[in-house]
């Protein structure tokens, strides 16, 4: 008997980490050219990005139904002690909708408790490996709930878009919706604010905006970092680069993670970000 830990592909949770961790991953969908793929399931990274730069595809996404989770909890529910489902922010996603009308309607045997994670990509992931690692060692129920619902208002995340027209696109910009329209070399820098992309400068090149970037990270104090994550859409050699440029933590220590085809779909390529998850809650 055990905790299982449950998400959604929009967590980004590489599967070879999810089946380490005992994570089970519910896949969103993504529409190319009327067919429809599971996220990371019938569509790879790869494939997915090379057809976004080079084909220039317009792609479509949708969030898990409920009847994918009832299937889930009730078969982890038949000998689980407690399912804890974590979920990508509602403000972007329904996916926390459908979690919610799933445990309503499960027959697990267990408690479940689904949790917004108020973030999407590598934050979201950091925390659901958090819990993981928790539900692994032992620790019960209530406290693995208690800790990831702490963990929220201990996050900081900046994300440098190359370009916003697949948020606006996509109907996922919220207040970055004024930069719009902007010179085309402005690099807008933004960050996720009650759920929502909100947006806090912009930089007159990349490498300014990179430098943006380091500067945001690099202020932290060493003593106060827990863990610090960074996600890319197509520039891998680009985001170890600046990886290289953090000097307040291992860099050893580093979640690197990638967009996957649904998040890429609204990001678009060029997209890097930074999270930083604090070990006290801002003041």
């Amino acid at each position: 008997m055990a905790l299982k830990i449950v998400t959604d592909s929009l967590s980004d949770i590489p599967a070879e980490l999810a089946k380490q961790l005992d994570i089970t991953v519910v896949p969103l969908y993504i529409v190319i050219d009327d067919k429809s793929y599971r996220d990371r399931i019938d569509i790879t990274d790869d494939e997915f990005y090379h057809r976004l730069v080079h084909d220039k595809i317009r792609a479509s996404t949708s969030q898990p139904s409920p009847s994918d989770f009832i299937e889930v909890y009730d078969k982890l529910g038949e000998y689980a002690d407690g399912i804890i489902s974590i979920h990508a922010t509602s403000g972007m996603s329904g996916t926390v909708n459908s979690a919610e009308h799933a445990k309503s309607q499960s027959t697990a045997k267990c408690p479940i408790a689904v949790i917004d994670s108020q973030m999407i990509a590598v934050p979201f992931e950091m925390i659901v490996i958090a819990a993981a690692k928790m539900a692994k060692a032992g620790c019960p129920f209530q406290e693995v709930v208690d800790t990831v619902k702490g963990m929220l208002s201990r996050i900081h995340i900046l994300a440098l878009f190359d370009t916003l027209e697949y948020l606006a696109r996509g109907g996922r910009i919220g207040k970055a919706r004024s930069l719009v329209g902007s010179l085309l070399n402005i690099k807008p820098l933004l960050t996720i604010k009650d759920g929502i992309f909100t947006p806090v400068s912009q930089a007159r090149s990349k490498p300014k905006a990179k430098e943006r970037l380091l500067e945001f990270v690099n202020s932290f104090d060493t003593n106060n970092i827990e863990s610090i994550g960074v996600t890319y859409s197509t520039n891998r050699e680009e985001i170890l680069e600046l990886i290289n440029g953090i000097s307040v933590f291992p860099t050893e220590q580093i979640t690197i993670s990638r967009l996957g085809p649904v998040i890429g779909s609204h990001t678009g390529p060029g997209l890097m970000a930074i999270a930083v998850i604090t070990r006290d809650s801002p003041t």
